[in-house]
């Protein structure tokens, strides 16, 4: 079934509000999406990350869920590395599935108890296009951004660094401080013009963002562009790599620091929509 079919079929007097993660069911009768495709990739391109937001209402359950959370491990952190990452396993405890052809990899059972893979000698120094799958979980959000139902919102959990010094040039490491990276896939037109924002900007009235709010760097030089497209090269080809540009396109990002809610384990963000 293709996600309009699905979304048809929804009926919403059939659909219990719980609490915890989201269904998507759930999130198509009691959260529906506040951004288009095309608004989605605005923000990714404009330059401030910030502007993508969780539903206000899911983001109050997530908060909620996290009481608990941080009450039973410790933090979200522990969670994470002792719980919910499936390092190197293919993501089976999530309630909103990917369309992803997924290459067969081990699987999980229901009582896992992974823990934060060690790095060996021979690991590599950063996150790259073909970084080893044991040290990576790749998983759906369970708490999305408020996107569109036909859009897959991915993380790229990795043990890896992200952002090194052999990748990052000290030239341009206060804009990534600052901005964070992005880039797009599969796409045969640009992405939308960092331009296009001011009219993007009632679908964030909820949160109260106005032009006068907005936290955007000047545009790079061309030098400067060239750089970022380097430090952001790994990431891109990595993406390339597991969705295939001729059935999928994407829009990723990583997030500043100023911005990441696990700053302590490098992740990737992933919009992915599958193409007709």
């Amino acid at each position: 079934m293709t996600i309009s079919e699905f979304v048809t079929v929804v009926v919403p007097n059939d659909v219990p509000l719980r609490a915890g993660p989201p269904t998507r069911e759930e999130l198509l009768v009691y959260y529906p999406a506040k951004f288009t495709w095309t608004q989605l990739k605005s923000f990714v391109n404009s330059g401030d990350l910030g502007l993508l937001k969780r539903d206000k209402k899911l983001q109050a359950r997530y908060d909620e869920w996290a009481i608990g959370i941080k009450a039973e491990y410790g933090s979200i952190i522990n969670y994470l590395t002792n719980y919910r990452l499936q390092w190197g396993k293919r993501d089976t405890l999530s309630l909103l599935t990917s369309a992803v052809d997924e290459p067969v990899l081990p699987l999980s059972n229901g009582n896992i108890r992974n823990v934060l893979p060690s790095l060996s000698d021979d690991a590599p120094k950063y996150f790259t296009r073909s970084a080893p799958r044991k040290y990576l979980s790749i998983i759906q959000n369970d708490w999305p951004y408020s996107v569109p139902p036909e859009i897959e919102h991915t993380l790229i959990w990795t043990c890896l660094p992200i952002y090194h010094e052999d990748l990052v040039a000290k030239s341009i490491s206060a804009r990534v401080e600052q901005d964070g990276l992005w880039g797009f896939t599969g796409s045969t037109s640009p992405p939308p013009s960092p331009s296009t924002l001011p009219s993007c900007l009632p679908a964030l009235s909820d949160w109260g963002i106005t032009i006068d709010k907005l936290m955007r760097s000047i545009p790079p030089t061309e030098e400067e562009a060239e750089l970022l497209r380097r430090a952001g090269e790994e990431i891109q080809e990595f993406i390339r790599n597991r969705w295939d540009e001729s059935k999928w396109e994407t829009a990723w990002f990583v997030n500043p620091s100023r911005l990441q809610s696990v700053p302590d384990l490098a992740h990737i963000h992933v919009f992915a929509r599958q193409k007709l």
